[in-house]
């Protein structure tokens, strides 16, 4: 086993002694690098990419090369469980992923099988060693999947969607079917997640993106639950240490306590919640990950580090917390304001663990 040579990622996730805030990037591998768009233009397309675990890890590890990153996070999609069913996943430029055969019927779901990822999701594994070995010990490698619920909406709409019908016309008039695609989803998200472990994965994270357009009680039932059932389905200790996990949901701020009650040890936020709350609200219960607006980085430099400092203040002293934007970075972002987010990071937060 190679020693890990910075693992303040994976201490401040468990809320163990840090001299400085961690801090990762979610999408932090992709467009607005120009070698990732270089090599995606050479793949050919973007599960080009995903597919080619060579390609993958090169990807992966684009912006350790640029920045002072905590932690990698393979390059994949949160779609590979779909793909993997045989939905035919496939993107169109504008327009998102689009699946050739979207669940329409009861007799759609009911012959979806549970999927063997060392099987029909190999080339993930493979990159997820592959990126391990690449490493090199430097950081840990967060793995991560699509929330069963996530997942459930881009399969029954098609594609992504604005408002949701489909899926929720599923929920509502037939509930137990949709219960019955989640049990599915959940049982192929954990293993899947395991898999990413087993093959060398040092936290993994389940991201449900589209949890907060649910009501509180549908949240509850047909999101949170899966999620759950998620966490109590992972294995928690590989290489003799503790594997954290993170539960991410979009629009979540309304539910943080009845997250922090499901055993993740860490909840993702996004930019609308703000830390200060969030960590009065969960306590100690959990780590918190977050959480800037990502439309922040298009402000001038010194902007961005007061933004920074703004955040770090909110949270306040000791650990517990794992800096990140509140989504996505966006594609057309300058690398060099992320290296000025990352530094002020390392460099501000330092007064805050002594």
């Amino acid at each position: 086993m190679t020693t890990l040579k910075n693992d303040t990622f994976l201490r401040a996730l468990l809320k163990q002694p840090v001299d400085y805030t961690p801090i990762w990037m979610m999408r932090q591998a992709g467009r607005y690098l120009p070698e990732y768009r270089k090599v995606r233009e050479e793949a050919g397309s973007f599960m080009g990419v995903c597919t080619n675990p060579e390609l993958a890890c090169e990807v992966t590890l684009q912006p350790l090369r640029r920045f002072n990153f905590d932690a990698a996070i393979l390059f994949s999609d949160i779609l590979t469980i779909p793909d993997a069913m045989g939905l035919g996943l496939h993107f169109t430029e504008g327009e998102g992923p689009k699946f050739e055969r979207p669940l329409r019927t009861s007799a759609d779901i009911e012959k979806l099988a549970i999927i063997d990822p060392g099987t029909d999701l190999r080339y993930v594994i493979d990159a997820v060693r592959l990126i391990r070995q690449n490493l090199a010990g430097s950081v840990p490698l967060i793995g991560f999947s699509g929330s069963p619920w996530t997942l459930a909406t881009y399969m029954v709409e098609g594609g992504s969607s604005k408002n949701f019908a489909k899926v929720k016309a599923l929920m509502n008039n037939e509930p137990q079917l949709m219960h019955t695609l989640l049990d599915k989803l959940a049982r192929s998200v954990a293993a899947y997640l395991n898999a990413q472990i087993a093959a060398g994965a040092q936290a993994v994270m389940l991201f449900d993106t589209w949890g907060g357009v649910l009501s509180s009680d549908d949240y509850r039932e047909f999101s949170l639950r899966y999620a759950k059932q998620v966490r109590d389905l992972l294995i928690l200790e590989n290489e003799g240490r503790r594997v954290p996990n993170i539960l991410f949901t979009k629009g979540g701020g309304l539910w943080l306590e009845e997250m922090a009650n499901t055993g993740y040890d860490a909840l993702g936020l996004d930019w609308q919640t703000d830390i200060h709350s969030a960590r009065t609200r969960v306590g100690d219960k959990v780590a918190l990950q977050g959480n800037l607006d990502p439309m922040a980085l298009y402000a001038n430099q010194d902007v961005i580090a007061e933004k920074v400092k703004t955040i770090l203040d909110k949270f306040g002293h000791g650990s517990g917390h794992v800096f990140n934007l509140g989504h996505g970075i966006l594609p057309d972002i300058n690398p060099e304001y992320v290296k000025t987010m990352v530094d002020s990071v390392h460099d501000y937060s330092r007064s805050y663990h002594c």
